[in-house]
Parts: structure tokens; sequence; C-alpha cells
């Protein structure tokens, strides 16, 4: 039997069909209600917000690096200028696979694998965020070329117009001035971010780090408008950077390349300042090098060959040198013994060629073997006695001796401006039993006496003691800086003059100083011969090695770097001091024969004119404090 046929509920149909049509047509209104809402939501309660985001994605502010202050010689030249360069930057956010983008950079350069390195270890040091780093510097014209028709697979990259340092007298003050070097990783943890935007190097060494703050200036800002790969369409506002203040110099570039040729290539340090004011005329450290590849930043290979030399180039001598001053602190020893009372200038020791404690063997000898028998104060500076002032230092103890050295700079810093300055040593009981805990011995007075043993000083210092005799103990600190944006410096922390109960001291110890010049047993009398003015002096000679007792100096046994450094001090005119200067030069073992002529030719230099004769201005004396008064 067949099943009957089922007729289409029709009806049925359409209803089920209007349901389903209801219910999407209500999901499709909660949808797009919840579109709305969202729209609403964006659009107007987080406007403010997303407004300014997308304002920051259109809108960047740069920073525009200050010009660094200038600085120049005493008489205007330039030792450190700005000059501009083409420099290669990279924005690490912004180069997506900056490692492609290096070895694309490196390809299109045609550069090594150690220019390669050298580029990814400046773009890996610490940097802010979206900061340009750059990493080549002084492109050539070939290079940006290169950059610009390459521009599209290097993302990130920038060819940018920057100042950079220059130190148009490459090596001459290269110890003095210093040189500036990139930021590094630590450096840039201290220094304010706001300050150093957009400024990638910094000073490293002498007066460009100590006046930093003040060669740097303030950063300027712009603001620019960019698309969405970056690049700046137009500025939309710029606040112009403040420039660094220029710094002049006490420095005198004729006297620098005088002191320079008479050195004549021999290791050593030359300071010479005026007693007046303080003011360093030269400083010579040498070898000395070229500032200038620090600045763009050195290859390892140029740095490894100046760090490693064994004449230390890197090494400022006149800052950081310590040497045994020698026979040159004999005159602030004859200070000390006349100041207080131990000696009088009419005071005789009989000098035999040796000095003995009582009771005790041992022999301290002086240079002269035979002696010079009865010696007095003026005799024992120009001859140079080491009896006498063994005598001396024994009268006076230790604790006399090092309190009135000190008084001079011995173990301290003196400077006002060079902070790579080291102290020195000026030992006493107390650094003895703190170093060495061993009590001091009265043998060891006796050598410090003639400025031997363990005192230690830098040619800075020696300068400076020089500079109080001539000045009669009115201390000025050595500075660099004459001018600071058109002002003069002040020292903060003035050190106290030395005042002696009998003021013709100074006077006497000056004479005696004057006849180790022209007296006719003077040690360095052949050396002034013939000059037009007076110079105190004073030679010394200071042992690298020591010399066991009774043996003699013998050269030709010594390696030459063990031979004596050779040093001379001195100040001129001497009625009229105008300069004073102090010589070392390493185991040049004679300061009367090698230092004197030396520092001879620097004072010819300065104090005498293009005739060979005095200038007018230092031929009249002058009383000190008026003058300084007046500068």
């Amino acid at each position: 039997m067949t099943q009957p046929i089922r007729l289409k509920d029709h009806e049925k149909d359409a209803r089920l069909v209007r349901n389903r049509v209801m219910v999407g047509a209500v999901a499709v209104v909660a949808l797009l209600c919840v579109l709305v809402g969202r729209l609403y939501y964006l659009q107007v309660i987080q406007h403010d917000y997303h407004s300014t985001l997308s304002e920051n994605n259109r809108v960047h502010v740069q920073p525009i690096a200050p010009a660094r202050g200038m600085i120049y010689d005493r008489n205007g030249v330039v030792i450190a200028s700005n000059r501009p360069s083409f420099n290669l930057s990279i924005t690490r956010e912004r180069a997506g696979d900056w490692q492609q983008t290096l070895d694309t950079v490196a390809e299109v350069l045609a550069l090594t694998a150690d220019d390669r390195a050298l580029l990814e270890k400046r773009l890996r040091q610490g940097r802010r965020p979206f900061e340009p780093v750059p990493v080549l510097t002084e492109l050539t014209e070939e290079q940006i070329a290169r950059i610009a028709v390459n521009q599209f697979r290097l993302p990130g990259v920038d060819v940018v117009a920057q100042l950079t340092r220059h130190y148009p007298q490459a090596g001459h003050f290269a110890h003095s001035v210093g040189y500036m070097g990139r930021i590094n990783e630590k450096e840039l943890k201290t220094l304010d971010p706001v300050a150093y935007s957009g400024t990638h190097q910094i000073g490293k060494t002498g007066v460009e780090r100590f006046y930093e703050d003040t060669l740097h200036g303030q950063v300027g800002y712009e603001e620019v408008e960019t698309n969405a790969r970056g690049r700046v369409m137009r500025v939309l506002k710029r606040t112009d950077p403040q420039p660094g203040k220029d710094i002049v110099l006490t420095l005198d570039i004729k006297l620098q390349e005088a002191a320079e040729k008479a050195l004549g290539g021999r290791r050593g340090a030359i300071v010479a300042l005026d007693p007046r004011n303080g003011e360093v005329l030269a400083m010579v450290s040498q070898p000395t090098f070229d500032p200038n590849p620090f600045v763009t930043g050195i290859s390892f290979k140029a740095y490894a060959e100046l760090r490693d030399s064994i004449d230390r180039p890197l090494f400022n001598r006149v800052l950081r040198g310590l040497y045994p001053p020698g026979s040159t602190i004999k005159p602030a020893v004859a200070i000390a013994g006349l100041d207080s009372g131990v000696v009088g200038p009419g005071s005789s020791v009989f000098d035999p060629g040796y000095f003995q404690l009582p009771n005790v063997e041992h022999k301290y000898r002086n240079w002269n073997r035979t002696g010079d028998g009865w010696v007095d104060l003026d005799t024992a500076i120009m001859r140079s006695n080491d009896t006498y002032f063994y005598d001396l230092a024994n009268k006076l103890g230790i604790d006399r001796l090092a309190d009135y050295l000190g008084r001079f700079g011995i173990g301290r810093k003196v400077s006002l401006d060079m902070f790579e300055e080291a102290p020195g040593l000026m030992p006493d009981r107390q650094w003895k039993r703190m170093t060495r805990r061993q009590a001091w011995f009265p043998g060891e007075t006796l050598i410090l006496g003639i400025g031997q043993g363990y005192m230690q000083a830098t040619p800075l210092q020696l300068a400076q003691a020089t500079a109080l005799v001539a000045s009669k103990g009115r201390w000025h600190r050595p500075r660099l800086a004459k001018a600071i944006g058109g002002a003069a410096p002040v020292d903060p922390n003035p050190i106290a003059d030395i005042a002696l109960r009998d003021p013709a001291d100074w006077a006497r110890v000056a004479h005696g100083m004057e006849q180790v010049t022209q007296g006719p047993r003077g040690t360095a009398r052949k050396a002034f011969t013939g000059s037009p003015y007076r110079v105190a002096g004073k030679s010394g000679t200071a042992q690298v090695v020591a010399i066991r007792q009774g043996e003699k100096y013998d050269r030709s046994k010594l390696n030459e770097r063990h031979r004596d450094h050779a040093l001379f001090v001195g100040f001129a005119p001497a009625d009229n001091p105008r300069i004073a200067v102090a010589v070392t030069v390493e185991n040049g073992e004679s300061g009367s024969g090698v230092a004197a002529p030396v520092l001879r030719a620097i004072m010819d230099a300065w104090l005498l004119g293009p005739d060979g004769q005095l200038k007018p201005e230092y031929a009249s004396n002058t009383d000190l404090e008026t003058v300084a008064r007046e500068e």
C-alpha cells in the first residue's frame, strides 16, 4: 500500500524564514551598535589621546647639537676649531635587520672586515632610542654618491652634515689642550641626556675635558614632519642651539715651538710660567702625538702603536711624570733653613767630599768627591754642594723639612685647571709608617735634602716652586685659561702665600741661584755665557737606578734608559722675573750640560727681541704685586 503524499506547509516555512531574518537583523543591529559605540569611544572619548599619538607618528623633535667653543692661544692663534664633516648615521630602530644593513653598507662602500666590525661596535654602544648613531665620519664625495644611489637598500641610513673638532696645530698642544672622543657607555650614564642629545663626542683629556661644560654649549631643537618612511618633509618649529664659550689660553705657540725645538726630539718635559700670575706660557711633553684621529675614531692598530710604544707618547710627563727633583729642590731647602733659624747667611760647613752622621760609618758622598772645603749658603747653591745640604737637612729634621717643602707645592696638586695632575710625593714619618710599616731613619732625611730618596715631583711642581722663589712667596696657581668667554678665571681655592720672618731671605737664595749661571764656579755658567740678562737657576741630576756605596757613576755600564735624568730650573730676568722654567730631559745625565742649554733657548725666545737684545718691557724692575694687580 503506498504512503500518502504530504502537502508542503508554506505558512510554516514563511514563519521560519521570518524568524531567521529577525534574528539576523537583530544580530546585525547589535554588531552595528557595538561598532558605532567603539567608534564613538575612539573618536570622541579618546580623541585627544589618539590625535596626539597620530601627531607623534608624523611630527618628531630632533635635537640640534651646539657648536663647540673655539680654543685660542694667547695671541689669537686657533688651537681647536670646528670644521664641517659629512658623517654616515644609522638609526637602529628604523633599519629593520640592522646587521643586514651594515653588510650592505660595507658592500656599497667596499669596506674591509675590520671596518665592518668597527661599524658594528659603534652601533652597539649605548645610545638613546631612535637616536641616529654616526658610524663613519668624514665621508668622501664618492662615498656620499654611493650611499645616495643605494639609498633604497639602506633603511635608517642617512648622510648628515655635522661640525667635527679639529686641531690645526696637531701635536703641539696635544698634552695641554687634550682631545675629544666618542661618548662611551660609562660616560653616557653620567651625562645629562637632554644636554647631550644629538652630541656624540666629549672632551677626554686636557682643557677639552676640564672645561667641557663651558665649551659644550646648549642643545637646540626642531620639530619636523615626516612621512611614513621617516623622511623629513618640512620643519615646523626651530629653537636654535647656543654655542659653547670660546677659551683663550695662556700658552704661546711661538714659545711652545721654541721649547720643542730646544728639546731636540729627546724624551722630556718643559714648563714655562709667568711668576707674576701663574700663567702657563709653554707646556711640552715629548714625544707627543696627533690628537685628530681620536676625534673621529682612531683605528685599533694606530692606537696600539701609541699605547705600546716604549717612549709613551700618550703619557703627559708635565702633569703625571714623577721624578726625583734632585738638586733643583735645594733653593727651597735653603729657604727652610734660613726661615727656621737653623742656619744664617754666613753659616759655613766644611766639606771633605762627604757627610757622616755621628757614630755612623756610612759616608753620604758629595758629587765632588774631593770636596769644596768651607762652604757657606751662597757657595753651596752655586756649587750645588751636597755636603752642605746633608748637614742642613739633618739640622732641620724630617718634620720641618716636609712642612716647608709642602708650602712650595711638593707632594700636592698645584694647578688651577689641570685635572690630570699627579700630587707627587713628599714623604714623612706618617707616610712611611702607613706604606712601609717602618720608622723614619735619619739617613732618609739627609738624601731628601738633595732631592733624592722617596721624594717625587712633577715638572709642573718644580716650575711652581721656582716661580715662588721668583715671586718672593706669592702663590699663583698655574693655569691654562687666560679668558673664558671674555672673562678671566677666578681661583676658588687660593693657596696661602709663603711668609718668611725675614723677607730678605728670598734675595739671599736668589743670589745664590744667580751664581749658578753667572758665578766663576757656577755649575751652569757655560750655558749662560754672553746672556744679555741675568738668570737665577739651579741644576739637578736625578738618579734612575741606585749606585752602591763607594761606586762611581759609569754611563758605559748602564742602559740608556737607566742613566740619570737631567733637570734645570730657573727664572729671568733675575731682578725682574717674567718667566720661570723647569726642564726635565729623561736620561740626559747632566743638568748643567744638557738641560741648562734648553732653558737658555726658551728664555731667549721669550725675553729677547729680533735684535737679540732684551725687550724693553723686561728691562726695568717692576713691583711684582703691582703688575699682578694691574693684570
